[in-house]
């Protein structure tokens, strides 16, 4: 198999690194992930000029690429940038109404592919522990409408997007997959509340109430009770798309931990030239090197059947969030103090590989669903 990326792929990650290292410098990026709005609407209406929220979607709803390579280069040129535009809630949102929306739904694509419109996935609840499949929030017929009532929580962007996909019962325990449906709620839509935060590693965030929301009868999406089916394709896109980050972060702390190694003198030589700490760097170049292959692997399975696909997924989530956490450690201890200034990149690259674990499940997570899922194929 060819893994070699096309000549159009490598144009876009060309583009876009440029447009990263000359108007998203650190500084810049810095000021926006701190401020109200979490991230930057002229900045994200540029990055849809040059492609980048395009590339994430297939020709027949209004983009230019969509195949797990695609999404691949994209997430890892914005993980080298540290970039808090919501392209993640974009490619989850989007997906999930170009696999199950009706032709009025899919109306709302165009907007997401050039920016104009931000879009939010609400799924997460406050005691969900990762579990996909746990919602207590509830959605009852009442006439042609629907009224739903709950809570949200962390969802990225959510006080900023003028579009959220939510996740309620409409039958089923708690804990079952059956009975899940997926709503799109208008931000403005009556009952719905937001409360907005920033984010530790940069950006914001919002937990979300639903107090009797009323919504007509064309806001669910796809079939009644079919959303876990739906929402496990969706956030299939939005897991390759965080280790593409995660590896793009991973790149930059590598390439900084070396050059300070090759710089930072002790006893007159530089401190590269310690042989405990050649064996360390060795063993973390050695590991990037097996996310970029884990990567690599949920790109090309994306399209495959459920099983391959999820396995694929979540072996390489489960690589991700062990190797991140490596990275984070090793690049800062070998920075030694400094390592931990605030003012200094490394630390907030280190804080965004800890983050990146937590979102559509950790690493234990993922490795009991790998096991689950390698016992299905038996």
């Amino acid at each position: 198999m060819n893994f070699e990326h096309t000549q159009d792929r490598r144009m876009l990650a060309d583009s876009l690194d440029r447009y990263i290292a000359e108007q998203y410098a650190f500084a810049e990026r810095d000021r926006i992930a701190s401020s109200e709005q979490g991230f930057s609407p002229a900045h994200w209406g540029q990055l849809a000029e040059i492609g980048a929220i395009g590339a994430l979607f297939p020709e027949d709803v209004g983009g230019f690429g969509g195949t797990g390579f695609d999404v691949a280069v994209v997430f890892e040129s914005l993980g080298r940038g540290l970039v808090v535009e919501p392209f993640l809630g974009a490619l989850v949102v989007g997906r999930a109404i170009a696999h199950a929306g009706n032709d009025a739904q899919k109306e709302a694509l165009a907007g997401i592919i050039d920016g104009s419109l931000v879009a939010a996935l609400a799924h997460e609840e406050p005691d969900s522990h990762h579990e996909a499949t746990r919602v207590a929030a509830r959605a009852e017929r009442e006439g042609d409408d629907w009224i739903l009532s709950g809570a949200k929580a962390v969802v990225p962007l959510g006080d900023q997007a003028g579009l959220l996909l939510v996740s309620a019962r409409t039958g089923g325990a708690v804990d079952e997959a059956q009975g899940i449906s997926l709503f799109l709620v208008p931000a403005d839509a009556a009952g719905l509340s937001r409360r907005g935060y920033g984010r530790i590693d940069g950006g914001r965030a919002a937990e979300v109430t639903l107090d009797a929301v009323r919504l007509p009868a064309g806001a669910l999406l796809g079939g009644q009770g079919q959303g876990a089916d739906i929402l496990e394709h969706a956030t299939g896109w939005g897991v390759l798309a965080l280790c593409a980050e995660a590896l793009g972060a991973m790149e930059v702390a590598k390439r900084d931990t070396l050059e300070y190694l090759r710089t930072r003198k002790q006893f007159g030589v530089p401190i590269g030239s310690f042989q405990a700490l050649q064996h360390r760097m060795a063993d973390l170049l050695l590991e990037v090197e097996q996310a970029r292959s884990a990567v690599i692997n949920a790109a090309a399975a994306i399209a495959s059947e459920r099983v391959a696909r999820e396995k694929a997924l979540s072996a390489a989530k489960y690589s991700i969030g062990r190797i991140g956490a490596l990275v984070a450690e090793e690049s800062i201890q070998l920075h030694g103090g400094i390592g931990m200034t605030w003012e200094l990149p490394l630390p907030h690259y280190a804080k965004r590989l800890v983050m990146i674990d937590h979102q559509f499940g950790d690493e234990d997570h993922h490795l009991a669903r790998y096991i689950a899922l390698g016992r299905l194929a038996a």
